[in-house]
C-alpha cells in the first residue's frame, strides 16, 4: 500500500507507462492509498508533484552528468530516476573508454610503422607504407556497418566484446610480424587490417551515446567522446616515444619467440588495455535509450516495460543532410589521415632525421596536438551553446585550410640529398635503384636525408620547421572542432531513429577516408612532392567549405525540423 509520499514517484511511473488521461491516472492513485488515510485532491497531487520537482531541482547543479533527475523542458515532468541516471552515465563512460582504446590502437604505432617496416622488410617503400596505414581504415570500413547493424538488433555488449577480442588478437599478431623469414610487410599489412576490423566498434559506441542522451546533452557527450579519442591520440604517440628507450633490439623471450622492443611493446600494451575494456563492459555497461527530451524509451535491442512510446519514427530523416554529413566527415578524416601519414616521411626527408629521431619527435608533436585538441573539445562544449554546431564546423574547415596552405614549400633552401641509392653515377635505371633499396638494410650506418630516387628533392624547397609546427597547431585546432561538430550534427539529424547502421555508415565513410588518404599522399608525395600534395589538399578543403555553405540550412536536428523542439 502507498501513502501520500509515494504519489510523486508513482505518478511518474504511471504517466510514463502509457498515454492514459491524467484523470484515470489520478483515480488509479486514489485506489492505492491506505484505507482511512485522507486522499489528496487532484490539485493536491499536481501541487505535490510540482513541489517535489522544484525541491529536487534546487538540490542539484546544472552539469549534464550531475543531474540525479531529468525533467522534460516542455512538460516539466520528471523523466528519469536517480538510479537510471547513474546507470546510464556510467554506461556512457564505459563507451568513452572504448573509444579511447580504439584510437590508441591506431595511434600507438603510427609514428613507428615506417621505421619498423623498413627494419623487418627493406623491400618496402613509401608507397607500400600508404597501404599499410590504409589497411587499418579499410578493415574498420568493412566492420563498421556490420557491427552497427548487429547493434540494432542485438544487445550491444555482443558486438563490443567480439570486436575488442579481435583487436586484442590483432595487436598480438602485430608483435610477431618480424618472425617469418620473408614477406614480412604483408604480415604487417594483415595485422593492421585486423586491428582496424576490431576498431569497427566505433559505430556501436557513437550510436549508443547518441541514443542514450537527450538533445541538450548530446553535444557535450559527443565532445567527450571526441576528447577521449583525442586522449588516445595523445597517449598513443607519447607511449611510443617512451618505448623508444627500450631500443630496436629490446628483450627477446625465446620460449614464445617474442621480441619486446620499441616497435612491439606498444601493441602489446594495447592488447592488455583491451582485456580491461572487456571486463568493464561485462561489469558496468547496461542498455539505455532516451528520446530528444530525455524520456526513457523501450530499447531497440530488448523489450522493456514501463518505457515511453513515441511516434517519431513515422517522420523521415532528411537524406540529403545525411549524405552531406557523410561527405563532410569523409573530407575531414581524409585530410587528417594525410596529415598523420606524411608526418614521419616528411620530417625524415626535410630535416634529415633518423628513424629513431622521427619517431620520438613526431610522437612529442602529435601528443602536443592531442593536448591542444582536448582543450578545444572543452571549449567547444561551451561555445556551441551560443553559436551552434554549423558555424563552428565552418570555422574549423577554414582553420584547416590555412594550416595546409602554410605547409606549401617556399624559399631557396633545399633538403639534404640521401645518396645511398646511387652507387654508380653513370647507372640511374630504375631496376638498379630498386635492387639498391633492397640491400640498403644491411648497411651499418643509417642514411638520412631526402632520397635521390625522389626527383622532386632536387628542386623543391624545404618545408621549414617553423612552417611545420605552425601548421600542426592550426590543424590541431581545426580538426577536433570539425570532428565533434560533424558527429553531433549527424546524430541530431537522425533523431530518434535506430542509429547503429547510420553510425556504421559515417564510420565507414571516415574509414574510407583513412584508407584513401594514406594511399593518395604516398603516391602524390613520392612522385610529385609536398608542393603538389599540399596544394591539392587546399583545393579539397575549399570544395568542402563550398558544399557546407550550400547545405547549411538543411543541417538541423530532427526534432527541430518537425517542430517538436524550438531551435
Amino acid at each position: 500500500m502507498l501513502n501520500a509520499q509515494d504519489v510523486h514517484q508513482l505518478l511518474y511511473c504511471v504517466l510514463q507507462s502509457a498515454p492514459l488521461p491524467v484523470t484515470l491516472s489520478y483515480q488509479f492513485l486514489l485506489k492505492l492509498l491506505k484505507p482511512g488515510e485522507k486522499p489528496l485532491s487532484y490539485a493536491g497531487v499536481m501541487l505535490y508533484t510540482s513541489q517535489q520537482n522544484s525541491t529536487m531541482a534546487s538540490e542539484i547543479d546544472h552539469d549534464d552528468e550531475g543531474l540525479p533527475l531529468l525533467r522534460s523542458p516542455h512538460s516539466g515532468l520528471i523523466v528519469e530516476t536517480q538510479q537510471e541516471h547513474k546507470s546510464r552515465w556510467w554506461s556512457i563512460r564505459v563507451m568513452y573508454l572504448t573509444m579511447f582504446l580504439s584510437s590508441v590502437g591506431f595511434s600507438i604505432v603510427v609514428t613507428s610503422i615506417w621505421p619498423y617496416l623498413q627494419k623487418i622488410d627493406p623491400s618496402a617503400d613509401t608507397s607500400f607504407l600508404g597501404w599499410v596505414i590504409a589497411s587499418y581504415s579499410l578493415g574498420q570500413m568493412v566492420a563498421s556497418p556490420l557491427f552497427g547493424l548487429w547493434s540494432n538488433h542485438r544487445p550491444r555488449r555482443e558486438p563490443l566484446v567480439v570486436s575488442i577480442s579481435i583487436l586484442i588478437a590483432a595487436s598480438c599478431f602485430y608483435a610477431y610480424v618480424h618472425v617469418p623469414a620473408s614477406h614480412n610487410k604483408y604480415y604487417m599489412l594483415s595485422a593492421r587490417a585486423l586491428v582496424g576490423f576490431g576498431s569497427g566498434n566505433v559505430a556501436v559506441v557513437r550510436s549508443y551515446v547518441a541514443g542514450a542522451t537527450s538533445l541538450s546533452e548530446r553535444t557535450s557527450a559527443m565532445a567527450n567522446i571526441s576528447a577521449f579519442q583525442a586522449l588516445g591520440f595523445i597517449l598513443g604517440p607519447a607511449i611510443q616515444a617512451i618505448f623508444t628507450l627500450i631500443g630496436e633490439v629490446g628483450v627477446t623471450f625465446k620460449a614464445i619467440d617474442l621480441q619486446v622492443n620499441m616497435y612491439t611493446a606498444p601493441s602489446l600494451m594495447g592488447a592488455l588495455l583491451g582485456v580491461v575494456n572487456i571486463v568493464l563492459i561485462f561489469v558496468i555497461f547496461r542498455e539505455h535509450r532516451v528520446d530528444d527530451h530525455g524520456r526513457h524509451l523501450a530499447s531497440i535491442n530488448y523489450d522493456s516495460e514501463g518505457m515511453a512510446l513515441t511516434n517519431d519514427n513515422e517522420e523521415p530523416v532528411d537524406q540529403i543532410a545525411v549524405v552531406s554529413s557523410n561527405f563532410l566527415f569523409f573530407i575531414i578524416l581524409f585530410i587528417f589521415a594525410i596529415f598523420e601519414t606524411i608526418s614521419t616521411p616528411l620530417t625524415m626527408d626535410m630535416y634529415a632525421w633518423s628513424r629513431t629521431q622521427a619517431v620520438f619527435y613526431n610522437g612529442i608533436i602529435l601528443a602536443s596536438i592531442g593536448v591542444e585538441s582536448i582543450i578545444v573539445f572543452i571549449a567547444v562544449k561551451i561555445i556551441s551553446k551560443k553559436t551552434g554546431e554549423r558555424i563552428l564546423l565552418l570555422g574549423g574547415l577554414a582553420t584547416i585550410w590555412v594550416g595546409f596552405f602554410i605547409l606549401l614549400p617556399w624559399g631557396n633552401r633545399y633538403p639534404s640529398i640521401q645518396w645511398r641509392d646511387i652507387q654508380n653515377t653513370t647507372n640511374h635505371n630504375s631496376t638498379f635503384l630498386v635492387s639498391s633499396l633492397s640491400t640498403s638494410g644491411n648497411q651499418t650506418v643509417e642514411p638520412t636525408g631526402c632520397p635521390a630516387t625522389q626527383s622532386w628533392c632536387f628542386y623543391t624547397p624545404i618545408v621549414h620547421l617553423a612552417q611545420y609546427i605552425t601548421s600542426d597547431i592550426l590543424i590541431g585546432l581545426g580538426y577536433p572542432v570539425c570532428s565533434v561538430m560533424c558527429y553531433t550534427l549527424y546524430s541530431k539529424i537522425i533523431g530518434p531513429k535506430p542509429q547503429g547502421v547510420y553510425m556504421g555508415w559515417i564510420t565507414a565513410a571516415g574509414s574510407a577516408a583513412r584508407t584513401l588518404g594514406p594511399v593518395f599522399v604516398s603516391e602524390i608525395y613520392t612522385h610529385l612532392g609536398p608542393r603538389w600534395t599540399f596544394g591539392m589538399i587546399c583545393g579539397i578543403v575549399a570544395s568542402s567549405i563550398l558544399h557546407l555553405l550550400v547545405v547549411y540550412k538543411r543541417l538541423i536536428a530532427f526534432s527541430v525540423r518537425y517542430g517538436k523542439i524550438q531551435q
